[in-house]
């Protein structure tokens, strides 16, 4: 397969990472302010889960060193087309500059942890309703 096929792959990775973390910021904001806006999905009790869930897996992988997989695989396939670090097409470059900051370990840890933790709150703050039949 050519360079090109793997970038654009890398880039789609890439796409979908920053879609999952605006999920979880976002998602996050929406169950906040949707009561006050009688946003009656901010309940939907599919939409809880799969929002824990994600947030969940980032806190159980900073706590154990785990590089997130979508990382690793769109570091692979960056890899496979022969570039090195992030000098890639446009979309990369932005996408990558708000995706990946420089700090210590454990400011991450503690940063997912304490989201993770309110948006555990949340579940006893804006209470999901029951899933529908």
């Amino acid at each position: 397969m050519s360079p090109e096929f793997y970038l654009a792959l890398a880039d789609s990775l890439l796409v979908l990472h920053v879609l999952l973390v605006a999920f979880v910021i976002f998602g996050l904001a929406a169950i906040f302010i949707g009561p006050f806006l009688h946003w009656h999905w901010v309940r939907n009790v599919w939409f809880r889960v799969t929002h824990l869930v994600v947030i969940g897996i980032v806190v159980l992988q900073a706590w154990l060193g785990v590089l997130c997989p979508l990382t690793a695989w769109e570091m692979a396939l960056r890899e496979k087309a022969g570039t090195a670090g992030y000098e890639g097409s446009f979309i990369q470059h932005w996408l990558q500059s708000i995706l990946y900051y420089s700090a210590p370990e454990w400011v991450f840890i503690l940063a997912y942890t304490v989201f993770g933790g309110v948006v555990l709150a949340s579940w006893f703050l804006v209470r999901p309703g029951r899933p529908r039949k």
